[in-house]
Order: C-alpha cells, then sequence, then structure tokens
C-alpha cells in the first residue's frame, strides 16, 4: 500500500550535525523490495530506494548544489589553481598630471566612478603655467589673424605688396599651431577652467580598487594616486604545469569551482605559449559563461582537455559519493527531487572520485550538500519499521 509521508524528522537529524538549519522533503513510498535483490558489490543504473520529493524552493533553502557529470575520468581533467585579474582595458592607473598639492579628494575606496568623472584635485604651479601658455598662444593667434585679414585687405586694394601679405599667413599659422599646442597640452594635463590645478580623471567607468591619495600630499606626476577596477571586465589566469601545458588548447572545456560546492562552467581563451621564467608555468586565460568575480579571487580551475588521456569514467566531486547500506551511492536529479542511485567508484584524487559504473554522461548529481539528502533517506527509512 502507497504512503505520502513528510520525512521532517531526517532533515532535523541533519540539520543539528550540520548547524544550517533544515528544510522539508515530501517523499513517495512503495512497498520495498528486498535488499537482497541487488548485490552489494554491483553499482545500479535504477535507483535502488524510492524518490525523494523535492521542491526547486526546498532544494535552495538546503543550498544542495547540482553539477552535470560528463565523461573523461580523472587521467583528462587539469586542476590548477586560478586567480581574477583585471585584463588591460579593465583596469585604470591614476596619476597627477603634474607635479603640487593634492586640495580635494571626491572619491574613496569602493566608490563607483564613470568614466570622465574626477577623483581628486591637484594644485600645481606648472598646472597655472600650462594655463598661462595657453591664454598667450590664444591671445597671439588672434592678434595674428587680425594682421592677417588687414594685409589681406590692404593687397587686394593694391596698398600692401604680396610679400606682407604672405608673411601675415605664415605668422598666422605659426600663432594658430602654437595655441592649438597649448590647448592639447592644458587638455592632457586635464588643468582646471581656473588654471589653478589638475583633475585626476578615470579613463574608464568601474570602481576605486586602491586609494594612495591623501589631503596635503606633495605628489609627482608619476605617483600612483587611485586605481580604478571595471567589475565586468575580468580574466582568470590558471598555472598550468609543463607536462599539462601541452594538452590544452583553446576552446577546451572548464569548470571553475567558486567555494561552497557553486561552480560556473567556462572555456580556455588561450594558453601562453612559453612558461614564466619564475614559477616554469604555463597561463591559461580562462572565460566564464556567468557568475561574478573580483580582482584578486582565487579560484580553483578544472579543465577537460580534448586531447591526451581520456576514458568513458565519469568524475564527481568527492561530496557527491555517500555510503548508504554498506554501497557507495551518488543522489541524481529529477523532475521531481533527487534519487540515490548506487556507482562503483575508482580512483580518487584532489577531492574527485571517478565513478566507474552507475552513471550516464549529462546527468545532473548532487554535490554540496549531499549529506542531507543522504540523512533524509535514513529517516525515511526509520519511519518506514515503524509502520
Amino acid at each position: 500500500m502507497t504512503q505520502t509521508r513528510i520525512l521532517a524528522g531526517g532533515i532535523a537529524a541533519a540539520a543539528l550535525i550540520a548547524g544550517t538549519g533544515g528544510f522539508l522533503i515530501a517523499r513517495a513510498t512503495a512497498p520495498a523490495a528486498p535488499v537482497a535483490s541487488m548485490p552489494k558489490t554491483a553499482a545500479a543504473a535504477e535507483p535502488v530506494h524510492d524518490p525523494l520529493a523535492l521542491s526547486p524552493a526546498a532544494i535552495g533553502a538546503a543550498a544542495i548544489m547540482v553539477e552535470t557529470v560528463n565523461a573523461g575520468g580523472l587521467g583528462a581533467e587539469v586542476i590548477a589553481s586560478a586567480s581574477v585579474t583585471a585584463p588591460p582595458q579593465g583596469q585604470a592607473v591614476l596619476t597627477a598630471r603634474a607635479a603640487g598639492a593634492v586640495t580635494r579628494i571626491f572619491k574613496r575606496l569602493g566608490d563607483p566612478v564613470r568614466q570622465g568623472e574626477a577623483l581628486a584635485i591637484v594644485e600645481s604651479r606648472e598646472a597655472a603655467q600650462i594655463a598661462a601658455d595657453r591664454r598667450t598662444a590664444n591671445a597671439k593667434a588672434g592678434l595674428a589673424a587680425k594682421t592677417l585679414a588687414r594685409e589681406r585687405s590692404l593687397y587686394q586694394q593694391r596698398v600692401s605688396p604680396r610679400v606682407d601679405l604672405e608673411q601675415a599667413e605664415a605668422e598666422a599659422a605659426v600663432a594658430t599651431a602654437e595655441a592649438q599646442r597649448t590647448r592639447l597640452a592644458a587638455n592632457a594635463a586635464h588643468v582646471t577652467a581656473d588654471g589653478r590645478g589638475v583633475v585626476v580623471a578615470s579613463p574608464i567607468s568601474g570602481q576605486v580598487s586602491s586609494s594612495t591619495a591623501s589631503l596635503g600630499a606633495f605628489v609627482q606626476p608619476e605617483t600612483e594616486l587611485f586605481r580604478v577596477a571595471d567589475p565586468r571586465r575580468i580574466q582568470i589566469e590558471a598555472a598550468i604545469g609543463t607536462v599539462d601545458a601541452g594538452r590544452i588548447a583553446a576552446g577546451d572545456r572548464a569548470v571553475i569551482e567558486i567555494g561552497d560546492g557553486q561552480t560556473v562552467t567556462a572555456r580556455v581563451r588561450a594558453v601562453t605559449p612559453t612558461l614564466d621564467a619564475g614559477t616554469r608555468q604555463a597561463t591559461a586565460i580562462i572565460e566564464p559563461a556567468g557568475g561574478t568575480f573580483r580582482p584578486g579571487q582565487s579560484l580553483r580551475v578544472r579543465i577537460a582537455p580534448r586531447v591526451g588521456a581520456f576514458s568513458a569514467d565519469i568524475v564527481v566531486p568527492d561530496d557527491a559519493v555517500q555510503s548508504i547500506d554498506g554501497r557507495d551511492m551518488v543522489f541524481v536529479r529529477t523532475a521531481t527531487g533527487f534519487a540515490a542511485r548506487a556507482v562503483t567508484v575508482g580512483q580518487r584524487s584532489g577531492g574527485r572520485a571517478a565513478i566507474v559504473a552507475g552513471l550516464k554522461p549529462g546527468q545532473q548529481v548532487a554535490t554540496h550538500n549531499a549529506f542531507r539528502l543522504k540523512a533524509a533517506l535514513a529517516a525515511g527509512g526509520e519511519e518506514a519499521g515503524e509502520h
């Protein structure tokens, strides 16, 4: 006779062990088949326990992570340490364009910044000189333009010779060029409107990731005052050993492990053709398909090269394999929740386990917090024994 039970007791037991709270699981059961129907040494493709019905909300509340498995074997995986960095176009180093004292600071560490926005002002005698040169050049250019207009009029009236007109044209051209030079110099230095200082502005939008500016400090043009990084423009650099560097190529599939069982799919964009002189390692540039990362963040990356060692074994995290009734099992995601399946575990290495039998490529298995499903299954068995 089929019964529907709420296995709150199993989840409560798991919560007491983990210290992280529980969740509700609804389980539909049928009369249990004899355990002897499957030898403990054999892996099965069919569930050996009744499935656990779980809503997406309950799965999320229990922080159970799932991962899509693929064939390849431990020998095919390249596991490497990685870090999040900002590409050249995703980071800007800001310095004062003229020597002087920092008189105003508008942004602090972590503040958002728009492209062209001012972060500080540096009062500078050099800026005053640049502004004065610009005003002088503009005045000379204006005078030369008037002189040229007068000489052109006199030449047309046949009062002045052509040589005077040509002289005026040359002087006007020189004055115009000088005015343009001083204008470009003032713009490059970001001279303030009053000509007393220079503006420290960001060439990109992003956030202030570093700030060393202090009010009143005297700075030189090459002194770094701020660093701005665009969190939308990041790349992940993985350190690859000498042996594995030759196996990895652009386009290879990768998985980024963020922590707490969270993963993000990715691909290899490029691999450096030479080894770093200090570390004797190559660098693989990884492009994530999603997720949120911050420059400086440390990660672990799993790369599946398309060439080299390969097997039909499926690799899962060690956390995904649970011992139930003396057998190794994993919880496979179903349309209504999870189903426990017996598997045969082969080699283990680096927190990963090779599944020799019991899983198929493309299936989704519970990884992080899979032990909570095991606790719920055990609680259901105890409850079944009471009836």
